[in-house]
C-alpha cells in the first residue's frame, strides 16, 4: 500500500528542483563536532539544501536531519513528525519546559543504538524560512525531543555527548562493534 504525501509546513516557491536523498555522515566525522554556521544566503543553493534535506528525512524511521549530518556546516534542518514534513533555517530553542524526562534517543549518524536521554518535555524553535519569513515550530513528546536533538546537532553536540560516562563508554563500546564503524 502506498502511503499518503506528507504535508509540507512551508512552500519552497516556484521551480523544480532536481531531488537528492544525501549520504549521512556518521560518528568521527568532525562536520558533526562543528558549530554550524547562520544561514546568511537565500538563494538557489540554499533552496537546494532545504530540498535535500526534506528529501532525506523523508523516509521511513526518520523523524529529523540536520545539515551537518549531510555534510554541510550550516544551522538549517528539516523533521518529519505526525505526517508533517518542514524545515528551520537559523533555528534557535526559545522555549524548554523546566519539566524534564528520560527518553530513548537515537540518531541517524550513529546508527542502530538507542540510550535514554533527559530532555525538556516541551519545546519551541523559531527560525526563518527560504523567505526568510518566521518559522516557529513547537511541541512535546517526541517533537520536543526531535527539536532539541537536531538543535544539538548545529551547535556541535551528538545525543552521546549528553549521556551519563558510563553509559557513554558503554555506546562507545557498542559502536566500535558496528558494521558502519568498522567501514568508515
Amino acid at each position: 500500500m502506498a502511503r499518503p504525501a506528507p504535508h509540507h509546513d512551508h512552500e519552497l516557491g516556484g521551480g523544480l528542483l532536481a531531488m537528492a536523498v544525501r549520504e549521512l555522515r556518521y560518528f568521527g566525522d568532525p562536520v558533526l563536532k562543528t558549530v554550524a554556521d547562520p544561514v546568511t544566503r537565500f538563494d538557489d543553493t540554499t533552496k537546494r539544501l532545504v530540498e535535500d534535506l526534506l528529501d532525506t528525512v523523508d523516509m521511513p524511521g526518520r523523524a529529523g536531519l540536520a545539515a551537518p549530518q549531510i555534510g554541510v556546516g550550516l544551522r538549517a534542518f528539516s523533521y518529519r513528525l505526525d505526517g508533517r514534513v518542514g524545515y528551520v533555517l537559523n533555528p534557535e530553542i526559545v522555549e524548554l519546559t523546566e519539566t524534564t524526562h528520560d527518553i530513548d534517543e537515537g540518531c541517524l549518524s550513529v546508527p542502530e543504538l538507542r540510550y535514554p536521554v533527559r530532555r525538556a518535555t516541551y519545546a519551541v524553535v523559531r527560525g526563518v524560512d527560504l523567505r526568510e519569513q518566521p518559522v516557529t515550530v513547537e511541541g512535546d513528546g517526541v517533537t520536543a525531543q526531535c527539536l532539541q536533538h537536531e538543535v544539538d546537532h548545529l551547535d556541535g553536540m551528538l545525543y552521546l555527548d549528553r549521556l551519563a560516562t558510563d553509559q557513554r563508554r558503554s555506546a562507545l563500546r557498542d559502536m566500535r562493534s558496528r558494521d558502519w564503524f568498522r567501514l568508515r
